[in-house]
């Protein structure tokens, strides 16, 4: 009987080895006291949040590993970015990145406690544009009528962002420069706090990312002039472009992607890039993505990198261009 019992516990033990075995040479890392920690650079209900908790769910599930989404914002996503870059390399913790935190930032803050090396890419998750918006109580109703209205009213327009250095931030300034309307910019600590002021007519405006703002321009609550894409979305199949609505060449999109720290093991990355990968095939997640108005990522870390690298330099030349700075 007890040897029995001895070889039954043996086999147990065998069997849990060979596990941890199967997932060290799979690349999942050994994290103590849980699993990964998501780290997302901005307010929960944000575009940003609504990408990492989807995804974080479906990883768990996917891969029985644990998930824990942390809201770190503020900073215009400096803070959160900030904390993994400074984070322990070894694969438990992760940063839901965008293209304010992790390209445009670099261009507008010159004293940023992070740079892009301090960061491995691991995939673009999807890419989305952003949708110029307006609360119902101002009178334009396109693109044309809102620059006349800013134009006849100086000063008096309140335009909203999600976060100074984030592409709602950017594409704001863009169309201001464009235009050379003079509106009063409101930066708040994430998408989902400047659209609820938006919605009670505290701001008047917002270039939002559509994931957002799309419920509230289906229910009437908001009005959408035109999105930055240069073709429609087929989440709002009505709403022009910026170029059909008389603004060429004005092409604006969102991103958002997985970063570990520098330095994190090759495998975990490879681990982590094929773990999404796969999570973005599925029916269920395109469809919620096609749903906000984006396109699924999904490419290799090399890949990233460069599309990443190409960004920087993007928006380096478009603030320096434009003279955009941080206040």
């Amino acid at each position: 009987m007890n040897n029995d019992f001895a070889r039954r516990a043996c086999s147990v033990l065998l069997g849990l080895l060979a596990g941890m075995g199967a997932a060290q040479a799979s690349g999942m890392p050994a994290c103590q006291g849980g699993g990964l920690r998501m780290v997302v650079p901005a307010a929960p209900g944000g575009t940003t949040d609504l990408v990492a908790r989807l995804i974080a769910d479906h990883l768990a599930r996917r891969s029985g590993f644990p998930v824990v989404v942390e809201n770190r914002a503020g900073g215009g996503g400096t803070i959160g970015a900030a904390n993994v870059a400074r984070a322990q390399a070894d694969g438990c913790t992760v940063l839901m990145g965008n293209i304010g935190s992790n390209a445009i930032n670099y261009a507008l803050n010159k004293t940023l406690s992070y740079g892009p090396r301090d960061f491995a890419p691991v995939t673009q998750v999807f890419a989305v544009p952003n949708v110029l918006v307006v609360n119902p109580a101002v009178s334009a109703t396109d693109v044309q009528s809102l620059i006349r209205l800013a134009k006849d009213r100086p000063g008096k327009l309140a335009l909203a962002n999600s976060g100074l250095g984030q592409s709602t931030h950017m594409t704001g300034e863009l169309f201001r420069i464009r235009t050379g309307i003079d509106v009063i910019t409101v930066p708040y600590k994430g998408n989902a706090p400047a659209v609820a002021d938006l919605l009670a007519g505290q701001v008047h405006m917002m270039f939002d990312n559509v994931a957002v703002s799309q419920p509230h321009i289906q229910a009437g609550k908001l009005r959408a002039l035109a999105v930055t894409s240069t073709r429609r979305v087929s989440a709002l199949p009505d709403v022009p472009t910026m170029a059909e609505a008389g603004m060429e060449g004005f092409d604006v999109v969102a991103w958002f992607g997985l970063f570990y720290p520098a330095h994190t093991p090759p495998a975990h990355v490879r681990w982590l890039q094929s773990e999404i990968a796969g999570i973005l095939q599925q029916d269920a997640v395109q469809q919620q993505i096609a749903e906000w108005g984006g396109e699924v990522g999904g490419e290799l870390p090399d890949a990233f990198q460069r599309y990443v690298d190409k960004e920087v330099a993007q928006w380096q030349s478009v603030v320096d261009q434009a003279g955009i700075t941080l206040q």
